[in-house]
């Protein structure tokens, strides 16, 4: 049986709409994931696009999964008291190490901070992934700048959060899996009410507003997304926070495209 890693947050919930296959599901948030997928204590799992960047040597992606944002995401959110241009520093969610990162590509600038530094006014700006930032987005006035929509708006690229590593030596039965996942997305894009009514019922979020959320996550690893994959790594390369930009190296599957 495959050992599964499952992002806690919302955003998987197209994901594992439907898998059939036999599996381990284990949950954590992504830098959860992270740590257990290169401790060996998962065969799968979707982490961190700038930790699989780190760790590549001993990794490989499946090939048509990712989790993934043209434009604005919601569910990752920089809060500011001040206007972005004047952030100088900024305190971060333990959480996440992509957004940290993308954080630092595109505010080279703004020193980082541990979260608690926002709450006792050391820090202009907070960084709030998940459900956190979903909920922040709802209850705080303060202003909400979506990194999704920031890449976007420097790039022109979708920004891939998160990608499907699997550790070497590859388990069994990955190819199968993969299948499984894909067709679980397919079935959840040609069923978005039931699937926002069931996301709705697990998480506590209305389902019109994860009916719309859901539209705009992209978990389809294309050539579009890996382009955008490519430019996130050469940029966290040039702001220091990784040696080199790694091949993508891919398990062997076949199949088409996911949405």
């Amino acid at each position: 049986m495959i050992r599964l890693g499952r992002i806690s947050y919302v955003n998987m919930a197209p994901v594992f709409y439907r898998v059939d296959a036999e599996i381990e599901e284990i949950q954590g948030v992504p830098t959860e994931l992270n740590r257990m997928l290169l401790d060996g204590e998962l065969d799968t799992a979707p982490i961190s696009s700038i930790e699989y960047a780190r760790n590549a040597a001993g990794l490989r992606l499946l090939p048509r999964l990712c989790v993934a944002s043209e434009g604005a995401v919601d569910s990752i959110q920089l809060v500011t008291r001040v206007p972005l241009e004047r952030v100088q520093n900024v305190a971060v969610t333990p959480e996440s190490a992509t957004s940290v990162a993308l954080t630092k590509v595109l505010l080279p600038e703004a020193e980082q901070a541990p979260l608690e530094a926002y709450e006792s006014g050391e820090a202009e700006a907070k960084l709030l992934i998940g459900d956190a930032a979903l909920r922040s987005a709802f209850e705080d006035p303060t202003p909400h700048h979506d990194l999704g929509r920031l890449w976007l708006e420097r790039t022109g690229l979708p920004m891939v959060f998160a990608v499907w590593a699997c550790p070497e030596p590859l388990a069994e039965g990955l190819a199968e899996l993969e299948d499984a996942l894909v067709s679980s997305v397919r079935l959840a894009r040609a069923e978005p009410e039931q699937l926002a009514y069931e996301a709705a019922e697990r998480y506590g979020y209305p389902a019109g507003f994860l009916a719309r959320y859901f539209e705009k996550l992209r978990y389809r690893f294309g050539p579009r997304e890996r382009a955008g994959l490519y430019t996130f790594l050469e940029l966290a390369r040039d702001a220091g926070l990784l040696e080199t930009v790694p091949e993508l190296r891919f398990v062997q599957t076949a199949g088409a495209a996911v949405a």
